[in-house]
């Protein structure tokens, strides 16, 4: 059974740990101490998704200032859950929630040459690529969409 729920800071250990097992494949060393300053200081909505009620994974979304932009913020999951359908449940719930605030017109993820393929798939477009953005061989793709487009 798949529950997703906002974020509480009980979870943040949890979330540390899960990054952990990420790093270095999809995240970069001194990525975890990104997270957990955003964790502690720079979240707006943000989620955990579990099965059978452990957290196997997390993600979320801030607004730009002008808000006009969501911005999907910090996805990863349990290594052992990836590629099964859970990604895919989680960004168009996170999409649906950007879709309830009136003034966003667009979205924005910035991920690396591993995932954007995943984002593709919901018609986000590449608008930029920085080599060793997050890390030595983890390179920035900054992507968009137009939310009217996504379904």
């Amino acid at each position: 059974m798949i529950t997703i729920r906002e974020y509480t800071p009980l979870d943040r250990e949890s979330l540390i740990k899960l990054l952990r097992l990420n790093i270095p494949k999809y995240f970069a060393p001194e990525e975890e101490q990104d997270l957990i300053d955003y964790l502690d200081k720079h979240i707006y909505s943000y989620f955990v998704i579990l099965l059978h009620n452990e957290i196997v994974g997390a993600g979320g979304f801030n607004i730009s200032e002008d808000k006009t932009t969501g911005i999907l913020s910090w996805d990863f999951f349990h290594p052992e859950h990836q590629g099964a359908g859970l990604g895919t449940t989680f960004t168009l719930y996170r999409i649906k929630k950007l879709k309830e605030i009136k003034t966003i017109t667009k979205i924005m993820v910035r991920t690396s040459q591993l995932a954007y393929k995943f984002y593709q798939k919901f018609g986000f477009e590449t608008q930029e690529i920085v080599k060793d953005y997050w890390g030595k061989d983890l390179d920035l793709y900054r992507m968009e969409n137009s939310l009217e487009k996504i379904n």
